[in-house]
C-alpha cells in the first residue's frame, strides 16, 4: 500500500542554507528592529527551522545612527555593564552609547533578544552593524527587506 506522509525535517550544518540580508534600520525603533533581526537570526522565518542548529541568515543592518526610541527612553533609559573587576559595574544611557559608538546599541537591543547559551553566541556573529549607508558585504548580494 502506498502512501504519502510527511516527514519532519531536522535541520544540521551540512544542509543549512544561510543566506544575506540588508536591513535599513533608518527612522525605525529599535525594540521592534531589533526583534525582527532576532527571529531572521535565528532562522525562524524558514520552514527549515531547527531550535539546536544555527538555520537563520546573515543580516546586515545600515544607518544604525539614524534609529529612534519612543518616549523619552534615549536620555532616561539605563543600560548596565560589568567589568567582571570588583566596582567594575557601569550605568549608561543610549545617549552616551550612541554617541561614542551608534552602531553598539543595536548590538545591544539585539544580543538580548538572542539566546543566553551557545548557539546564541553562535548566531550573533552572523549580525553586521554599520551606522552610515556603506558596508563591506556587497559582494555577497544581501536581499533588502522591510519590517
Amino acid at each position: 500500500m502506498d502512501h504519502n506522509s510527511y516527514k519532519t525535517i531536522n535541520a544540521n550544518n551540512a544542509t543549512v542554507e544561510k543566506g544575506w540580508v540588508l536591513v535599513d534600520a533608518k527612522d525605525q525603533v529599535l525594540g521592534r528592529l531589533a526583534s525582527e533581526v532576532a527571529r531572521v537570526l535565528r532562522g525562524k522565518h524558514k520552514p527549515s527551522y531547527t531550535p539546536n542548529v544555527d538555520t537563520g541568515d546573515h543580516v546586515v543592518i545600515i544607518n544604525a545612527d539614524k534609529v529612534r526610541m519612543t518616549g523619552k527612553k534615549f536620555s532616561n533609559k539605563l543600560i548596565f555593564t560589568h567589568s567582571g573587576y570588583p566596582g567594575g559595574q557601569r550605568e549608561l544611557t543610549p545617549k552616551i552609547i550612541s554617541g561614542k559608538n551608534p552602531a553598539k546599541l543595536v548590538e545591544i537591543s539585539v544580543r538580548g533578544m538572542l539566546p543566553k547559551n551557545t548557539i546564541g553566541r553562535e548566531i550573533f556573529r552572523s549580525l553586521h552593524v554599520y551606522a552610515g549607508t556603506e558596508h563591506p558585504h556587497t559582494a555577497q548580494q544581501p536581499k533588502e527587506i522591510k519590517f
